[in-house]
């Protein structure tokens, strides 16, 4: 198969899990994060505000679990501690950080890592006759991993944002994403890369 563009028809942004408990000092969320997490949070803001410039629709995703832990499964039988419990500062959606506009933005809570799990995202896609998936946020080797292969399954053509999402480990957010490129010839971007693609498709509107 030939290399497809970088976008193919209408793009969607999916921002995945930039929740407030990364961002505060001494808060524990449970959840292991590569060095440079914090950096490469910056740099998914830069695509949001990129979307923003171009209309590009952006879905931000919350993952959270009700306090009784009730809906939990297997995620705690491996390195992940309790996280993004309900009602917990830390599981809000980082709104200062993101730029996240409650009432305008699209938003889905989930309780499992693939954004496409027991959502609507599915309705929600085809609402907005999306054919590219860009995928920022974390962690890049569970949500942002488990949401991609998900989207390539339902035949999406998915871009992940290097340099704009965050892994466990600098380890397992390499091999993600090469497990991903693997997957889509040319889906491992750059937030450059993102940035000049969406305005190309702004200009030539």
């Amino acid at each position: 198969m030939p290399r497809q563009p970088m976008i193919v028809g209408a793009p969607v942004v999916l921002v995945i899990d930039i929740q407030k408990g990364g961002f505060l000092d001494g808060y524990d969320i449970g959840i292991p994060k590569m060095t440079g997490w914090r950096a490469n949070m910056g740099r998914a803001r830069q695509v949001i505000d990129a979307a923003r410039e171009t209309s590009t629709p952006l879905i931000f995703f919350q993952e959270a679990h009700r306090p009784d832990l009730i809906d939990f499964g297997r995620e705690l039988d491996g390195a992940e501690g309790i996280h993004c419990v309900e009602g917990r500062e830390g599981t809000e959606i980082a709104v200062e950080e993101t730029g996240y506009r409650p009432g305008e933005d699209y938003f889905i809570r989930k309780r499992r890592y693939s954004c496409f799990f027991g959502t609507e995202l599915e309705i929600l896609l085809k609402g907005l006759k999306a054919q590219t998936l860009i995928l920022i946020g974390g962690l890049t080797d569970v949500c942002c991993h488990y949401t991609f292969a998900d989207g390539h399954q339902h035949d999406y053509h998915c871009r992940i944002v290097g340099d704009a999402v965050g892994g466990s480990s600098d380890e397992a957010h390499a091999a993600s994403l090469r497990a991903m490129e693997y997957l889509q010839a040319g889906a491992v971007r750059s937030t450059a890369d993102i940035v000049a693609g969406l305005a190309a498709l702004k200009s030539a509107a």
